[in-house]
């Protein structure tokens, strides 16, 4: 096995700007362009409408009326991602206008090739993603004021009114509380590298900092997010065609594919935070919650990615650490990986009360006023998984990943 020190004395310094991470912001795109070219009105007019041309039942007829549009005049990466997060909740309305009960098994060719080609071009697979949820989807009503709901707004929605605004937004302060976690992961990397205990040490504070404010963000969802709202209206929007019974072999994409193509829905899976968070900590899932989860990967803008991969062959901190015998380093390091635990267990209890308990209620009180609650089993979340013991799983082998002095 080649020496640690070799390692360190041949690794390159890690840096965010190499993976389009924003220093500020994290992984979120600073500052998203809310206009895309003239060209492209006809697909903005409809995006704009999204939420009441699906609760009047008219999207299918408007997309099926739209112009085929050539993706040649969009320039510059920021337009792409508009242009994807467009065409992404338009498919979505589009599949699922009905409800789960008369979802659409064919996707006209006039949004699929312009969707699968934006899709091709910025390595994404063509259905709604977290990238385009939630990354791309934000805007600040006063560009000189606070990252706070009271100052934000979502770009593209669906119904769910305040509700969805409420679950994209705060998932934004989510993401947006976890950019100096993300910093003191490449200090620590870095510090390893020098090395330089010190470093280390306030990376490792900075990343559990970090990981609470994140668990304090997700906190918000209690105050903005119906649970009925969510799950009777909300979800089904987010659900994909792969292992789902409403669409049981997937989705064609007119044009693209005369066979079917099957995609999983948008998951907190696809945010690259805690796949970072658990290769820089050397948490080890089981290998089915692994197999999902390398899976999400692939649902991940590529330069995120390859940021995950970075960290993979980066010097262990944990046998760095380890080796060190610094005992305020392990202190500190497990005190990172007990809030990520935390953060886990508190998601558990969100998903508790948002997806099983509003389940339950729904299909007890018939729910009169709200669209029929989705069929699919409620065990199930919107990327496939079994949620529940995917969760208790992820949220317990991330307490084995802490580190023991040795005797």
């Amino acid at each position: 096995m080649e020496p640690q020190s070799q390692n360190l004395k041949t690794a390159p310094f890690l840096t965010l700007g190499r993976f389009h991470i924003s220093e500020d912001y994290g992984f979120l795109l600073p500052n998203p362009l809310r206009e895309l070219p003239g060209h492209y009105r006809p697909w903005m007019e409809i995006a704009n409408r999204l939420p009441q041309l699906i609760e009047n039942h008219q999207l299918r007829a408007q997309v099926n009326e739209m112009p085929l549009l050539n993706c040649r005049f969009l320039t510059g990466y920021r337009e792409w991602r508009l242009a994807r997060l467009v065409l992404s909740f338009i498919t979505m309305g589009y599949v699922w206008q009905e409800g789960e009960t008369q979802p659409k098994e064919i996707l006209p060719r006039n949004l699929a090739l312009p969707f699968v080609e934006v899709s091709r071009n910025l390595g994404l697979p063509p259905i709604l993603v977290h990238s385009d949820l939630v990354l791309v989807n934000w805007a600040t009503r006063n560009p000189g004021g606070p990252l706070e709901i009271r100052n934000l707004d979502t770009i593209v929605s669906f119904p769910g009114g305040e509700s969805l605004r409420g679950f994209i937004l705060v998932t934004v302060l989510v993401e947006k509380a976890a950019a100096p976690g993300i910093k003191a992961l490449v200090q620590a990397v870095n510090a390893i590298s020098q090395p330089s205990p010190d470093s280390l040490f306030q990376a490792l504070q900075q990343l559990r900092v970090s990981i609470q404010d994140m668990t304090g963000a997700l906190g918000q969802m209690h105050d903005y997010v119906d649970p009925d709202i969510f799950y009777a209206v909300i979800r089904i929007f987010l659900s994909g065609w792969k292992d789902n019974p409403a669409l049981p072999v997937g989705l064609v994409y007119e044009g693209v594919s005369k066979e079917p193509l099957s995609y999983s829905g948008g998951s907190a899976a696809q945010s690259t935070i805690l796949h970072a968070f658990d290769e820089f900590l050397g948490v080890r899932h089981s290998k089915q919650s692994a197999d999902f989860l390398h899976r999400m990967r692939d649902y991940m803008p590529p330069s995120h990615r390859a940021f995950i991969e970075e960290i993979c062959v980066a010097p262990s901190v944990r046998a760095h650490i380890l080796s060190s015998g610094n005992g305020q380093l392990l202190t500190a390091f497990n005190q990172c990986v007990e809030s990520l635990a935390a953060l886990r267990t508190y998601h558990l209890a969100l998903v508790t009360k948002y997806l099983i308990t509003a389940a339950s209620k729904a299909k007890a009180q018939g729910t009169s006023h709200l669209p029929r609650p989705p069929r699919a089993p409620e065990a199930s979340g919107t990327g496939g998984t079994a949620i529940m013991s995917f969760l208790k799983s992820v949220r317990d082998k991330t307490l084995e990943a802490r580190l023991h002095p040795s005797a």
